[in-house]
């Protein structure tokens, strides 16, 4: 029978809330205990014949995942794993690009992603260098696999709010992306031209010229993304301006979530190298 908290407070924990197991309460440890998969050792008063009966217990509903805190983003990338699943790798580079290589007899596709190189298998996407990419970005790189899409950047860039059933993240985008690019840069441009060389973006002010800064990032072979930044100008009464466009196509390689992803991971990677 499952151990809830309150079991193992009545029936197990000696209930005189010490605090030497670190925690106020017998019952805050019996809570994290269950939720948090902390060790019954943490009690320095139970015999190691009571802990040894009540392991197998937790043991296995750790394992069925009663009770216990949900892992959200190891969720997601099992989600994005059983996702692409039937993807055939060799069909990969024809629909999203890279190359695909001979790796110790195993198919491997080798996918550029923004300055990089990763690799990606039919389960793991790591870096060039064998180090695995960051559980979040493997859940973007595979639902990107899942997608399904296959059409070539058109050239023609929309904000987001030009696609449809992306009225939800509209705010979203302007708060976590857009204003913070905004406010890190203003007055900065030349260190927003230097973080984005840094992350292979391409200056394409002169052949755009319609913004005082337009930052050209290859993201993915099929997902190009455009920067657009207009600095303050004080006396004239304009504030700093910042936009994310996207080719028309990109519906076809990323769901909304996963472009809200790739939007805040350039915000992230911009303002890491400022």
């Amino acid at each position: 029978m499952p151990l809830s908290a309150l079991d193992l407070y009545r029936d197990v924990l000696p209930k005189t809330n010490c605090g030497e197991c670190g925690f106020p309460s017998c019952l805050a440890l019996a809570s994290m205990v269950i939720s948090e998969k902390l060790p019954l050792e943490k009690c320095p008063y139970l015999s190691p014949e009571v802990i040894s009966a009540c392991r197998t217990e937790l043991e296995a509903q750790y394992s069925d995942g009663k009770w216990t805190r949900r892992d959200m983003a190891r969720d997601a990338l099992e989600w994005a794993k059983q996702r692409s699943t039937s993807m055939n790798i060799s069909e990969l580079p024809e629909r999203i690009g890279g190359r695909l290589v001979d790796y110790d007899g195993q198919p491997v596709l080798e996918l550029p992603y923004f300055n990089e190189t990763i690799l990606i298998t039919g389960e793991t996407i790591k870096h060039f260098d064998g180090r695995p990419l960051n559980r979040l970005e493997q859940v973007f790189i595979f639902n990107h696999m899942a997608q399904g899409g296959s059409a070539r950047p058109a050239g023609n860039w929309k904000g987001l709010v030009e696609f449809p059933n992306t009225v939800s993240k509209i705010k979203s985008m302007k708060s976590h992306v857009e204003e913070p690019l905004k406010e890190a840069f203003k007055g900065k441009i030349e260190q927003l031209r230097a973080a984005a060389a840094s992350v292979g973006g391409r200056d394409m002010t002169r052949e755009v010229g319609s913004a005082d800064a337009a930052l050209y990032f290859q993201v993915l072979p099929m997902v190009p993304v455009m920067l657009m930044f207009w600095d303050a100008e004080p006396e004239d009464g304009f504030e700093a301006k910042t936009r994310l466009l996207f080719d028309e196509t990109i519906t076809d390689h990323l769901d909304i979530e996963s472009i809200m992803f790739l939007s805040e991971r350039l915000k992230q990677l911009l303002c890491d190298n400022l």
